[in-house]
């Protein structure tokens, strides 16, 4: 199922600044992208401050977001929202500093490249139909 990233620059942020993107995204994965939430992950990684530009011009706070999800498994609109609802929960956790450049990635990867538990998302399709 689906697996999360975000990275993030500038102060480090409070517990409560990553817990509330961690729930924020996994509940946007499962009502926008109909994802399992007990089966999607979040990391909330950061990066030194001065190590992200945007334009080559350092900022101060930034932030980037990778959802990688099964090719196939959702349409465009339904990546296009979730894009949108993902940028403003950024925006809306970290303030309203963030870059323009501030970017949303689905990463859709066919299914039998990936998967969990030691099964590809191709096995499992296969196990269930």
């Amino acid at each position: 199922m689906p697996f999360v990233r975000i990275t993030l620059a500038g102060p480090p942020p409070r517990d409560e600044a990553v817990a509330a993107l961690q729930a924020g995204v996994t509940t946007l994965m499962a009502e926008v992208l109909g994802k399992r939430a007990d089966l999607t992950a979040v990391v909330v990684e950061g990066t030194a401050s001065g190590a992200w530009s945007v334009g080559a011009v350092p900022v101060a706070v930034a932030a980037h977001l990778v959802a990688t999800i099964t090719a196939g498994s959702n349409g465009p609109a339904q990546m296009a929202d979730f894009i949108a609802a993902a940028h403003r929960l950024l925006a809306g956790t970290l303030g309203a500093g963030l870059p323009l450049a501030t970017y949303v990635v689905v990463d859709a990867v066919p299914a039998e490249a990936w998967g969990y538990g030691g099964l590809t998302q191709a096995q499992r399709a296969r196990d269930r139909g």
